[in-house]
């Protein structure tokens, strides 16, 4: 196999991530926006996943659990409220960058 396509133990990857590369070696405008948004949208969706827990948390135990950590938890729901919703304008924002390329 040829070494400068292939590394040991690694299949096919470098070949995927040369075929990313342009004949100078910097990976395109639109592969770093598309690679961008993928990872927002992966991180997006962790939060949404923490804060459905959260609230499924506070809404199941608001009289057994200490008034100090259930006002955590509704400190925490806010917040990743936010994280939320500022993670959401910037992938709107990424989208329209996509759309104008």
């Amino acid at each position: 196999m040829d070494s400068e396509r292939h590394a040991a133990r690694m299949g096919r990857w470098p070949v995927v991530l040369h075929a990313l590369t342009e004949a100078d070696g910097t990976v395109s405008e639109l592969d770093r926006l598309k690679e961008q948004l993928a990872y927002l949208r992966f991180w997006l969706g962790i939060a949404v996943v923490a804060e459905i827990s959260l609230l499924g948390w506070i809404a199941s135990t608001p009289e057994t659990t200490a008034p100090r950590l259930f006002t955590f938890g509704v400190a925490g729901i806010m917040i990743l409220g936010i994280g939320i919703y500022m993670l959401h304008r910037k992938i709107k924002r990424r989208t329209k960058q996509i759309r104008t390329l």
